[in-house]
């Protein structure tokens, strides 16, 4: 054979062209002449000659070998002849095995080939015969050399760089064969231009890496689970009677008696483990893990750098990678699975009052996805009580919302008060009554009950934390992980590349390097970018509330200019109603924008792992989304109405606009209107609308396309798709950051400012009940199987949980402080009220201003509205009267006041931080019955090694004495022995023993 060419076996005459040939390959095999006896030297040569193919190289070419069909085949009359033939594919059980139908597909790669112009293609088909059958079936031109083309065929152009990639994967594939996988290929699928690796891990590399990993599985031990006992044993039976309608019908799900032992995986003591049924010792799970470990490991060298399978799928080698769900979850003949059952028990509308089958979610998605569901399965019952308490507190205020004293007194117009304008000149005096549909209304949120939730919430934001830790442990045992400890993950490839990258930079200066590694210098240009991207980032929210600002204030004095009385009474309702509804809309497309930039100024950073880049890529974008979402919240708690002045002296902005105010009954009202639309708009549309309109969307154009695609290849339209071809069209899984930051934001909402709207957990509630059967819908159906990770808990997520509670504490202090007005009524109750009744308490926080001291050109265009001229008018603060010498200076009621909450705030503070850490402290991390099961494994895997140490010692012992009987009956007769045969002397030779 010469250097550069591949001779192909020439096909006998008499080729059996029907039924009888292969029905994929229409009975034609081309194969190298020495593949059968030397594959993998066949196969190492053409990769080692063909990895790389500069473009100068002109002599080497991609030969365009004429299709089957143009030997004389007709392939119609074979489409009818393997139309009567058995159906490979039903074999393989549509994809999921190998074309054998024994071997179980465990991982796929996905690549993009080009065809030649004339859409025909030479297929090649490679067997290699290792200790068990590896077969790959490539659809490629194959390289060659000075063969000429036939019959005027124009020469076809040369992609270097689709050779390049196809020669980088035939590298890696190699590897990944040399590792112990078997690997399958097909390229005739119904997806025109995109071929599929099918990956199998036989039984001797799954042990492998199953002890690699320390992976714990159960062995032959069983031991009985401690049960409860006496008046706790009945309370037990009579819960599980009452639930049993709620509980899924999984068999994972019911209560278990008896648990097996389980022991990190050795190969040395495979005796220890129940090897009954070797095809479901390691699950589907736990073997798409396993491949994805070594795809990790595995590496691409004749690369610039090495390529992992990140790399290559970063660089377009590969298009995907990802394991296969276990089969389809509807229509007809379906035969029962895991994804079926999930389908009908967990990821269904239907079935939204039952609890979550963890257990099983977690075996078919692994642990972190489990824990994910678990703590909003948590979450979601935790909110039950609290949504409970909120409505009693709501029903409370709408119940007395008749007996409040300060609202009646607004309401009555036979006060006669009459307020200052609103705004310069446009706006004229108007009454207090005018008000009363707000200071009724504020009742509902601001009243004595209100402290009380504040407290409560901030308790049951401890308690939460405190009954997962306890969930989680359980789990823990339940699942395996209590041993279990992180290790250091495989570097990213981006990460590596930046490495090599200085590498070569100080080797091209001739210094001697050791390993390198990224340095605070190297990343300083990205802290830096990231210090001034994130400061910027939170100046443009700042700005755009700002904007809000504007608008609400120009916006409430052109409606003040309105001629019909009913547009000026409604202008507060109108401009506030739009500026929230500007703010969702600025919040929503925000959260979009900070979530691209937060992962954009993660990745010029270069974290080493993947767990570095995400708990990074967590902070930043919680950072970001947090100051979006509550920064115009923190706007009307805090600061609308502080810095308004007075009238004849008030706060302009840009010398025009003039600070707005809050009503006469505070700012509270308007903070529940900003937080709940806020909170429900991105509830509604962001969390639940986009989730199920975008998948939708997307599913819908790839049908489209597919349908395009279909009515040009009829054939492929009949043919069925096989799993693998089903799986590629999903949509890949994109992390549970999306999903944990959409809860976290949520239980902000439901703790940071739950004083002012006690609603709040009725409606997350609410929406998680849809929310968990949406994304189980969408992880079952929608997505791609992600690759199972193991963990033990939910990471920086409980960090930011415990964060937010403890700030949630602060944040509600000061609401009831200085946002609500339940200080100065108490401040007024007990220090000024004449019979000790809140009757007059309006009119102590109203002070007087005479209409002759305003400021030239501010005075109202029309000071006879109201029929009447005005003289005295008031507004709300307290200052002093403008008879009295220091006339519009703050009064001492205003110090009184102050003081008031400025010590509210300091006693709710620590008086509530210590209960919480009370509760911390006074509940164990660990339930008890958990901490004794855990023990009593400890104690059954040291009896169990104890038992197999006191076996080999006996043996041991056995065979000694045995070998100690032997020489004794050796020297008895060692006489008759001397004078016996030399062959019989045999018998008493004494043999070393080898335990």
């Amino acid at each position: 054979m010469e250097k550069d060419e591949i001779h192909l076996r020439r096909l006998p005459a008499a080729a059996p062209w029907g039924p009888h040939a292969d029905s994929e390959f229409h009975g034609v095999d081309f194969l190298p002449e020495d593949l059968n006896e030397a594959p993998e030297e066949t196969g190492m040569r053409v990769n080692k000659k063909y990895s790389c193919l500069p473009a100068e190289e002109k002599g080497i070419h991609i030969i365009n070998i004429r299709a089957i069909e143009d030997i004389g085949y007709d392939q119609h009359e074979s489409t009818l002849l393997n139309s009567l033939s058995k159906n490979p594919d039903a074999d393989c059980k549509y994809g999921l095995y190998f074309r054998d139908g024994k071997r179980k597909v465990d991982y796929i790669l996905v690549y993009h080939y080009k065809k030649s112009s004339s859409g025909k293609t030479l297929t090649r088909r490679v067997h290699h015969n290792d200790s068990s059958a590896r077969s790959t079936k490539q659809d490629q031109p194959l390289p060659g050399k000075g063969v000429q083309l036939e019959m005027g065929e124009s020469e076809p152009h040369v992609d270097y760089h689709e050779d390049d990639k196809r020669f980088r994967r035939e590298e890696y594939e190699g590897n990944l064969v040399e590792a112990g996988l078997e690997l399958e290929r097909d390229e005739d699928t119904k997806i025109h231009g995109v071929g599929f690796v099918k990956i199998h891990a036989p039984w001797n590399v799954l042990c492998r890496e199953a002890e690699f990993l320390k992976l714990k599985m159960p062995t032959k031990k069983m031991y009985q689970i401690n049960q409860t006992h006496g008046l706790l044993k009945k309370i037990n039976s009579v819960i599980q009677k009452i639930t049993e309608p709620i509980q899924p019908k999984v068999a994972e799900h019911k209560p278990q008696t008896v648990k097996r032992l389980s022991y990190p995986f050795s190969r040395e003591k495979q005796h220890l483990f129940d090897l009954s049924d070797r095809d479901s010792f390691f699950d589907s799970k736990t073997r798409s893990t396993i491949v994805y470990e070594i795809l990790k490991r595995t590496t691409c060298t004749k690369a610039k750098y090495s390529m992992g399978i990140t790399s290559l799928l970063a660089n377009g080698v590969y298009s995907a990678a990802y394991p296969l769900h276990d089969g389809d979850y509807e229509g007809e003949n379906v035969e029962p699975n895991d994804r079926k059952l999930l389908c009908e028990e967990w990821a269904s509308y239907g079935v939204f009052y039952k609890y979550q089958p963890i257990d099983l979610v977690r075996k078919y998605f692994g642990e972190k996805i489990g824990l994910y569901f678990a703590w909003l399965g948590v979450y979601t019952q935790m909110l039950i009580p609290a949504s409970i308490v909120g409505i009693i507190v709501f029903l409370y205020g709408c119940a007395t919302v008749d007996e409040n004293i300060p609202s009646m007194e607004m309401c009555d117009q036979r006060n006669n008060i009459t307020m200052c304008p609103l705004c310069d000149r446009t706006c004229s005096y108007w009454k207090m009554s005018s008000a009363c549909a707000t200071a009724r209304a504020s009742h509902l949120f601001d009243n004595p009950a209100t402290v009380f939730f504040s407290v409560f919430m901030a308790l049951w934001a401890a308690t939460f934390m405190e009954h997962w830790k306890r969930k989680q442990m359980r789990l823990n045992y339940r699942w395996d992980l209590t041993g279990f400890e992180e290790e250091e993950d495989h570097p990213r490839a981006e990460y590596e590349a930046k490495v090599l990258e200085k590498s070569l930079r100080k080797e091209h200066k001739h210094k001697e390097t050791d390993k390198e590694k990224l340095t605070w210098k190297d990343r300083f240009p990205a802290y830096l970018t990231n210090f001034v991207g994130i400061i910027f980032m939170v100046g443009l929210t700042f700005a755009i509330v700002f904007g809000v600002i504007i608008y609400r204030i120009s916006t409430a004095a052109a409606l003040a200019i309105s001629s019909t009385p009913s547009g000026r009474s409604s202008v507060r309702v109108t401009v506030t109603a739009t500026a929230v509804i500007i703010n969702l809309v600025v919040i929503i497309i925000l959260d979009e924008v900070y979530g691209c930039i937060a992962r954009w100024l993660t990745q010029i950073e270069v974290p080493k792992t993947d767990k570095n880049f995400e708990d990074r890529l967590i902070f930043k974008a919680f950072l970001l989304k947090f100051v979006n979402a509550y920064t115009p919240i923190f706007y009307v708690a805090f600061f609308k109405g502080r810095f308004v002045g007075r009238p004849g002296d008030y706060v302009y902005i840009f010398h025009s606009f003039r600070m707005e105010e809050c009503a006469p009954g505070g700012c509270l009202m308007e903070l529940c209107i900003q937080l709940s639309i806020i909170m429900l708009g991105k509830q509604l549309i962001q969390n639940n609308l986009f989730e199920i309109g975008i998948p939708k969307m997307k599913k819908f154009i790839r049908y489209m396309k597919l349908k395009r695609r279909r009515s040009l290849d009829h054939e492929e339209h009949m043919k069925k798709k096989q799993r693998y071809e089903v799986d590629y069209n999903l949509e890949p899984f994109a992390g549970l950051t999306p999903e944990y930051m959409e809860m976290i934001i949520q239980f902000g909402f439901v703790t940071l400012f739950v004083a002012s709207f006690p609603l709040a957990p009725l409606f997350a509630l609410l929406n998680n009940i849809i929310e968990i059967r949406l994304d189980a819908k969408k992880f079952v159906t929608e997505l791609r199987r992600p690759v199972a990770v193991r963990a033990k808990d939910i990471g920086i997520w409980y960090n930011i949980l415990r964060g937010i509670g403890k700030l949630a504490v602060i944040i509600n202090a000061f609401v009831i402080s200085f946002t609500s007005d339940f200080i100065p009524r108490l401040v007024y109750l007990y220090m000024y009220s004449e019979n000790g009744t809140m009757h007059g308490f309006v009119n102590h926080t109203l002070s007087s201003f005479n209409v002759s001291d305003f400021q030239a050109g501010t005075a109202p265009n029309d000071p006879m509205d109201l029929g009447y001229e005005v003289q005295i008018c008031r507004y709300k603060d307290y200052r002093e009267p403008p008879w009295s010498e220091n006339k519009y200076d703050i009064s001492k009621d205003f110090w009184a006041v102050l003081a008031a909450r400025l010590a509210f705030v300091i006693v709710f503070q620590n008086l509530v931080m210590f209960m919480s850490d009370f509760v911390d402290w006074i509940i164990p991390d660990i339930p008890k019955d958990i901490s004794q099961q855990i023990h009593k494994e400890k104690v059954l895997m040291v009896e169990v090694f104890m038992r197999e140490e006191q076996g080999k010692l006996q043996m041991l012992e056995t065979w000694k004495d045995k070998d100690k009987k032997k020489g004794e009956n050796c020297n008895n007769h060692s006489p008759r022995l001397s004078r016996s045969r030399s062959g019989s002397l045999s018998s008493c030779h004494s043999y070393p023993l080898d335990v």
